[in-house]
């Protein structure tokens, strides 16, 4: 991992702006249009969770040369209030928000990679890869 710029979600215009940042770096590693699109909406409902729920956080990007690989790493992170049970959030279909409820299961399709840790009282990260083809 070599180089890592973070944007910070305090207000809702901030989701554009890490969705946008997000884009770019996916560009810029190569991906194609409908990765870059697969990013950008994971980005936007990472970020977007941050503020519904948390209030403020962070969403940054790390690119990852490894080995013969190139890869997008995207973590959300926030003090919030933490998840109480990660198994219900990634049910298909579970919404607190009235939303689509595509939310992190859908995060989790779009990506290759997906790692969530979140403490009850103390926050969340959620760490998602998406590898150059």
């Amino acid at each position: 991992m070599d180089f890592q710029s973070c944007v910070n979600i305090q207000k809702e215009w901030d989701i554009v702006g890490a969705r946008q940042l997000g884009r770019d770096k996916a560009k810029e590693l190569g991906f194609g249009t409908v990765d870059q699109a697969r990013i950008a909406t994971a980005i936007s409902e990472l970020a977007r969770n941050i503020y519904l729920y948390a209030g403020t956080g962070k969403i940054c990007f790390e690119t990852i040369n490894d080995m013969n690989h190139k890869g997008l790493c995207v973590i959300a992170s926030d003090n919030g209030p933490g998840i109480q049970d990660i198994s219900l959030v990634m049910e298909d279909g579970y919404t607190t928000s009235g939303g689509l409820g595509a939310g992190l299961p859908g995060v989790k399709r779009l990506m290759d990679q997906f790692d969530i840790i979140s403490e009850p009282g103390k926050g969340t990260e959620i760490r998602t890869v998406k590898w150059v083809r």
